[in-house]
């Protein structure tokens, strides 16, 4: 009897966040009927044009939308996998540090700007790239000419990825560090008898030890495939970089509250968001099948 009032009270303690669920997460949804409409404010969703599949029809005509899609691709699998292969190398690296007493503080150091938001982030970086910048200073100092890195197109991508990794490095480290922390330490001390050097150890024990983690991390990621980071973006570009800086996040913030194509942009977010449930689930199924992941 006093367990099941124990349990009881736990369902109440759920009721604010099952309330906060339903009015900002479910209700919300409603919108997505917007997608398939001509959408007048004046009018409101109950009372627009219906016209079915026109803007989506009219979404895969248009040339902006296929190079935001290509955009937000290319930046979000050149996040994936940095986010996967440099701090796996760090990881590594720092496993093998020999000053014990400087791995807690490395680490901190780096864990740092992962607990920093964009906006703080973003000012950070336009700062240190800046045309007067501390890097076209130094670039200055050995005779070259500085280079606004944030109004050049083809440099935005490469900067985008590599901040992203910056930001995130400290965290995804812990979580390496924590998987080799894992591995049998006999293992070490049998290969070290054996004559086997360092890279050998690592080659041989460390990555096949962790190799479950690591796929698992890269299986996940399928679905953020069509996630690129708008609140890294959007803090970070102009419309000089908008022809690669462009992605489907900061396009439909744009159409649906600039340009007021409350339609278009809400069919260009609901695909988006199809698309990205697709990959999540197939990226579950893979995980279950090669690591035996399962969340449920």
């Amino acid at each position: 009897m006093y367990i099941k009032r124990f349990v009881k009270h736990y369902y109440i303690m759920l009721i604010p966040a099952l309330l906060w669920l339903f009015f900002f997460s479910i209700v919300p949804m409603f919108g997505i009927v917007m997608a398939f409409q001509d959408y007048n404010p004046g009018q409101g969703i109950l009372h627009s044009k219906f016209v079915g599949l026109e803007n989506f029809k009219y979404m895969f005509q248009m040339n902006d939308v296929k190079q935001v899609l290509c955009n937000t691709v290319v930046i979000a699998v050149g996040k994936i996998i940095g986010n996967i292969i440099f701090p796996l190398i760090f990881a590594l690296l720092l496993n093998e540090f020999c000053i014990k007493r400087l791995k807690r503080p490395i680490q901190t150091i780096v864990y740092l700007p992962y607990f920093l938001s964009w906006v703080i982030l973003a000012k950070i970086v336009l700062n240190i790239f800046g045309y007067t910048g501390p890097i076209n200073q130094l670039m200055e100092a050995f005779g070259r000419n500085p280079i606004n890195f944030f109004g050049e197109p083809s440099l935005f991508q490469p900067l985008v990825i590599g901040t992203d990794i910056w930001k995130g490095f400290g965290y995804n480290t812990v979580v390496y560090l924590a998987a080799i922390l894992g591995v049998d330490q006999s293992l070490y001390e049998a290969a070290a008898a054996d004559g086997a050097g360092r890279f050998k150890r690592i080659w041989h024990i460390t990555l096949p030890g962790i190799r479950t983690t690591v796929a698992l991390l890269a299986i996940l990621s399928l679905g953020n495939v069509l996630n690129a980071g708008f609140d890294q973006i959007y803090n970070l570009y102009n419309p000089l970089v908008y022809s690669t800086g462009d992605i489907i996040d900061t396009w439909v913030y744009r159409a649906g509250l600039e340009n007021l194509q409350y339609s278009l942009a809400t069919a260009v977010g609901l695909f988006k968001s199809v698309i990205s449930v697709i990959l999540i689930v197939i990226g579950y199924k893979l995980a279950d099948k090669f690591t035996g992941y399962k969340l449920f």
